[in-house]
């Protein structure tokens, strides 16, 4: 069982970047790894470090002024290939949301997998999320799951998003698949049964 999803108030890390791709998320060479922790390290590893691993302080996960368990990212989020540890790193460093206006399918259900929750909204919408970020990086979002909707503090403004029923479930009650199977075991062997 994970740590269950309803309503998370968070202030935000923004990356306005478009057509981020899963080799920008976690770099193919830190993929030897065959359990999901210490992913988060690696979050965006060629952007973070310089090549002798410095920090570089420009990056937004290195600048102060920015935290929060949402991130906020540009247009196509999560293309090229399909690696699930994209989605593990994003987890493993502690976000809980990633709001974009477009996700690639694969990292999407990636995301949802990983107890993320991938928020699509619109494009007004982002680019306001945006704005109200570099005017005061203390701006909260409050992403609300039983609700399906998002709202921006700074501004008042909401969107509604949409999710899968079976996701949203599994989210709302800290369930993985096969959490759901054993939850639902009475069931299935009845259905069974009647066979």
């Amino acid at each position: 069982m994970k740590q269950k999803f309803n309503i998370i108030t968070s202030t935000c890390v923004p990356l306005p970047l478009e057509n981020v791709d899963t080799d920008q998320i976690i770099p193919a060479r830190f993929l030897k790894a065959t359990t999901k922790e210490g992913f988060g390290e690696n979050l965006f590893r060629d952007w973070r470090y310089d090549k002798q691993g410095n920090k570089i302080d420009s990056f937004v996960l290195n600048d102060p002024t920015y935290s929060g368990q949402v991130l906020v990212a540009g247009k196509n989020f999560g293309s090229g290939s399909s690696r699930e540890h994209a989605a593990w790193a994003i987890a493993d460093y502690g976000f809980r949301v990633v709001v974009s206006s477009f996700f690639a399918d694969i990292h999407k259900n990636n995301e949802l997998n990983n107890f993320v929750l991938p928020v699509v909204v619109s494009e007004p919408f982002l680019k306001e999320l945006f704005d109200s970020i570099a005017a005061d990086p203390k701006t909260e979002v409050v992403v609300n799951l039983p609700e399906q909707t998002i709202i921006n503090k700074a501004t008042g403004k909401s969107e509604t998003f949409e999710i899968n029923a079976y996701k949203k479930h599994c989210l709302m009650n800290g369930l993985d698949d096969i959490d759901f199977l054993v939850e639902n075991k009475d069931k299935i062997e009845a259905w069974e049964n009647k066979k």
